[in-house]
């Protein structure tokens, strides 16, 4: 989690700069239940797909040309950090 003041403009500046996708992730990664279901998602087997269409679902979220199997997603596609 950044160690910014939230409510600082200064703290956000950057934001003017980024595309809507980094924009996007900048809030999204500070969901809590997303965080959580981050963790529930990169935590199951990959005979779990539904598992992964309901978390891409709920979040909007899009994998494009990933048409392998959902194993390679525990290799950070969209890896929250332990420090975020």
């Amino acid at each position: 989690m950044p160690s910014s003041d939230w409510r600082s403009p200064a703290a956000y500046a950057h934001a003017k700069s980024i595309p809507a996708a980094g924009f996007a992730w900048e809030y999204l990664r500070r969901d809590e239940d997303y965080r959580c279901d981050f963790r529930r998602v990169s935590e199951c087997s990959t005979d779990e797909p539904d598992t992964l269409s309901a978390f891409s679902e709920r979040w909007g979220l899009r994998f494009p040309g990933r048409s392998r199997s959902i194993g390679r997603f525990r290799c950070g596609v969209l890896a929250s950090g332990a420090a975020s």
